[in-house]
C-alpha cells in the first residue's frame, strides 16, 4: 500500500481523489435505479432497458463534446453548469415517473440528464495525470480510481435497490441527483488541481480531427463499448433473475458483490509492478472476462450468482485500468480528457445496448436470455481485442516516432 500512500502525500491528490469519488457516487445510481424505478411503476423490463439506453445514449453523445469543451475551457467552468442541467432533467424524469405520466414522456429529460452529465471520473484521472510526472505512479492513481469507482458501484446499487424497494419506486434515483449535485460542488471548488485549459492543440495534426481518430483510439473506445454492453446487460439481467427468485431487493446486493471483487482486483493490480506490456495484459484480461461470462449461465439463485459475480468483478478493474492506460499511451496531454472521455463514451453506448437487448430479451424469454446476452457481449470483446491487438500496437510504436507522433492508422 506505500504507493498508494505516496500519491495521496502529493498536495491536493487525496482532496480531489475524494471529492471526486463523491462526484462520481450518483451516476453510480442512476443505471440500476433507473430500471428499479421503471419496472416497477411500468410493469416492463424492455421499457426499462430502453429509458437507461436513452440516458446512456445520452451521456456517450454528450462525454467527448463536454470533454473536449473541458480540455480548452477547463473543468469547472464547463462542467459545473452541466451538472447542474443534469441534475435538474433527472429530477424531471422522477417526478414524471412518480405520475406515471405516459412512458414516451421519459425519454426526453432522460437523454438530457445524460447529454449533459459528463464523466467525473475522467476529470479525476486527468488531475492525476496534472500532478503526477512519471508513469509508474500513474499507473497507480489509475489504479486507485479504478478500484474507487467499484467503490461507488458496491454502495451504489445496495443504496439504490434499499431506497427504490424499502421507500419508494423513484427513490434510487431521486437519491442520485442529489449525490451527483453536492459531488459536483465538492470536486469542481478543487481549483488549485485543476488542470490548465489548452485552447490549441499541443501537437501539429491534431486540430484536424477528434481524439478518437488519432491512432489506436477508436479500437480502445469500441473495446469500452462491449465491456459497457457486458455491465448494460448484467444490470438488468440480475434484477431480473432475483425478482424471478422472488428476492429482488437482493439485486443491489449481488450487484454490489461484482464491484467489491472488481474493487479489491484494481487495488491488487496496481500494486505491481508489471514487466508484460499493457497491450497483452488487456487481451489476457478480456479472455478471462469472457470465461467468467460463461460461468455466470450456470447461477441458479441469488448465492450462486453472487458468488460467480466474484470472478467476473475480479476481471473488470484491471482491464479497465489497461484500457486507460493505453490511452494515455496513445494521445497527446492536451487531448487526455477528451481521449479517456471516449472510452467512457463508448461504455456508455455499450450499456444503452446492453441494457436494451437484455430487458428485450427478458420480456420475450427470462432472465436466463439476459444472462445469454452478458456471454454473447463476452465473447464479441475477446474477439475484437485479440483481432485489434496489432492495430493498438503499431498505433503505439507510430507514436515514438519524432517524425509524426499523432500519426493515423
Amino acid at each position: 500500500m506505500r504507493r498508494y500512500r505516496e500519491i495521496l502525500t502529493v498536495p491536493g491528490a487525496w482532496k480531489f481523489s475524494s471529492a471526486g469519488l463523491l462526484a462520481r457516487s450518483g451516476s453510480a445510481m442512476t443505471g440500476l435505479g433507473i430500471v428499479l424505478m421503471v419496472s416497477s411503476l411500468y410493469g416492463s423490463y424492455g421499457l426499462a432497458g430502453a429509458v437507461v439506453a436513452a440516458n446512456a445514449t445520452g451521456w456517450a453523445v454528450g462525454t467527448a463534446a463536454l470533454a473536449n469543451l473541458v480540455d480548452r475551457f477547463g473543468q469547472r467552468r464547463v462542467m459545473y453548469p452541466s451538472t447542474i442541467i443534469s441534475a435538474t432533467a433527472l429530477a424531471v424524469t422522477v417526478v414524471l415517473a412518480a405520475n406515471q405520466l405516459p412512458p414516451w414522456m421519459l425519454f426526453p429529460p432522460v437523454i438530457v440528464a445524460g447529454l449533459a452529465g459528463g464523466s467525473p471520473g475522467a476529470l479525476v484521472r486527468a488531475r492525476w495525470n496534472h500532478v503526477l510526472d512519471d508513469s509508474a505512479r500513474l499507473h497507480t492513481a489509475f489504479s486507485l480510481e479504478s478500484s474507487l469507482d467499484e467503490v461507488t458501484f458496491v454502495i451504489g446499487p445496495v443504496l439504490a435497490t434499499a431506497l427504490a424497494t424499502g421507500v419508494h419506486p423513484v427513490a434510487g434515483v431521486a437519491a442520485s441527483v442529489v449525490l451527483s449535485l453536492v459531488g459536483a460542488q465538492f470536486f469542481y471548488s478543487q481549483r488549485a488541481t485543476e488542470p490548465p485549459p489548452h485552447p490549441q492543440p499541443s501537437r501539429v495534426g491534431s486540430a484536424r480531427r477528434p481524439a478518437l481518430l488519432i491512432a489506436g483510439v477508436a479500437p480502445v473506445a469500441v473495446i469500452g463499448l462491449l465491456l459497457g454492453s457486458i455491465f448494460g446487460a448484467i444490470d438488468v439481467s440480475v434484477v431480473a433473475a432475483t425478482t424471478s427468485w422472488d428476492v429482488r431487493a437482493a439485486a443491489g446486493v449481488v450487484l454490489a458483490v461484482f464491484s467489491l471483487a472488481s474493487g479489491v482486483a484494481g487495488i491488487a493490480y496496481g500494486t505491481r509492478t508489471w514487466k508484460s506490456s499493457t497491450l497483452r495484459r488487456l487481451v489476457i484480461g478480456m479472455l478471462a472476462l469472457f470465461v467468467t461470462t460463461v460461468l455466470l449461465l450456470a447461477a441458479f439463485n441469488a448465492i450462486s450468482l453472487g458468488l460467480l459475480g466474484l470472478l467476473l468483478g475480479a476481471t473488470i478493474a484491471p482491464t479497465l485500468i489497461n484500457a486507460n492506460t493505453l490511452i494515455g499511451q496513445l494521445v497527446p496531454t492536451s487531448r487526455l480528457t477528451e481521449g479517456l472521455a471516449w472510452v467512457g463514451t463508448g461504455i456508455g453506448i455499450g450499456v444503452s445496448i446492453g441494457s436494451s437487448l437484455a430487458g428485450g430479451f427478458i420480456d420475450h424469454a427470462g432472465y436466463g436470455a439476459g444472462l445469454a446476452t452478458v456471454t454473447g457481449f463476452g465473447l464479441v470483446a475477446a474477439i475484437l481485442t485479440i483481432t485489434t491487438a496489432p492495430l493498438i500496437r503499431n498505433a503505439i510504436a507510430a507514436i515514438s516516432d519524432p517524425a509524426d507522433p499523432d500519426v493515423v492508422g
